[in-house]
């Protein structure tokens, strides 16, 4: 078990101003009437309570999608991703390697590890339940918990990527749990074996993130890529988004439509399992990092300016 590290600040200054420079890692998310306003770069469900994370320490929460509470966040870096495997317990990473958690809902967090390479981000979590999960980022740096995150451990040894590129997102797909990132890489959970092993994809390009159901998985990442497979990542098929900008967060809805978001604020349905998807007309688009299924027919889109509902009825 690897303990977090101590969280020190640093004094500089003169001895008569004393000016005081305290690391961010030690400084708490301050809390602004403009935090909605920030980059905000994840977005998560809660039971039917929306979280919303994002830049210097911001942690957002809102039962009604409309009124918007900060969460009490003990540190002021960029929060990368958020998994709720229930209503009341969460998990957030952080910059430069941080995992922090919540046992009631996102409305207080605390600071559960600190990655001992720090410098290696991480960008990604997602947790099957109270227990078990991982958290990814750069460099190939995978951690893996099997009590809550009182304990993490490094996974990299198993997992097919002898480069050591950057792994972006994580999601269950198609039956099992895949990962995605840099240079076309794609990979997927072999259980019998615990490690993750390469899907071959013809597709060069980096991808940022995965998203399915059970039966079937599609990636998604610049210039508007998208691949589908519906036989474990055996075949893939390219999925015609018609679109060029980046395609940033992806959902598979309660219902069984999935929803791809773009950079440029494009927003896809498809409602044959991923196969086809058109456009779908926004009055004021905006640049999406993030989107979520909201429940009774919305969906949550994150990015630029806060957390905006839109209502796929």
């Amino acid at each position: 078990m690897v303990q977090a590290a101590t969280w020190a600040a640093i004094t500089m200054g003169t001895a008569s101003a004393q000016p005081v420079f305290q690391a961010p890692l030690a400084v708490p998310a301050a809390k602004s009437a403009l935090a909605m306003q920030a980059q905000l770069n994840a977005l998560a469900m809660a039971g039917k309570r929306i979280v919303a994370a994002g830049q210097r320490g911001h942690i957002l929460y809102s039962d009604n999608g409309k009124d918007w509470v900060q969460a009490e966040v003990p540190l002021s870096t960029d929060v990368t991703a958020l998994s709720f495997p229930d209503a009341k317990k969460g998990w957030a990473v952080a910059h430069p390697g941080v995992v922090l958690n919540t046992t009631d809902g996102g409305a207080t967090w605390s600071k559960q590890f600190l990655v001992r390479d720090a410098d290696k981000p991480l960008l990604d979590v997602w947790f099957e339940d109270d227990r078990k999960g991982f958290a990814i980022g750069a460099f190939n740096l995978i951690l893996r918990t099997e009590d809550g995150g009182k304990s993490w451990t490094s996974w990299a040894d198993r997992v097919d990527n002898p480069k050591a590129m950057h792994l972006y997102g994580i999601r269950p797909a198609g039956g099992t749990l895949f990962m995605v990132g840099e240079q076309g890489l794609v990979l997927k959970l072999d259980r019998a074996s615990q490690r993750f092993i390469r899907v071959p994809l013809p597709y060069e390009g980096t991808l940022f993130g995965v998203t399915g159901s059970a039966n079937m998985t599609l990636v998604y990442g610049l210039r508007g890529n998208a691949f589908r497979t519906t036989d474990g990542g055996a075949n893939w098929s390219k999925v015609e988004t018609g679109v060029t900008a980046g395609l940033t967060g992806g959902v598979v809805r309660a219902d069984g439509s999935v929803v791809l978001a773009s950079q440029a604020g494009q927003l896809l349905l498809s409602i044959d399992d991923g196969a086809t998807f058109r456009r779908i007309p926004l009055l004021n688009p905006a640049p999406v990092f993030t989107l979520a299924d909201a429940g009774n027919g919305n969906l949550g889109l994150a990015g630029f300016g806060g957390v905006r509902l839109e209502s796929l009825k």
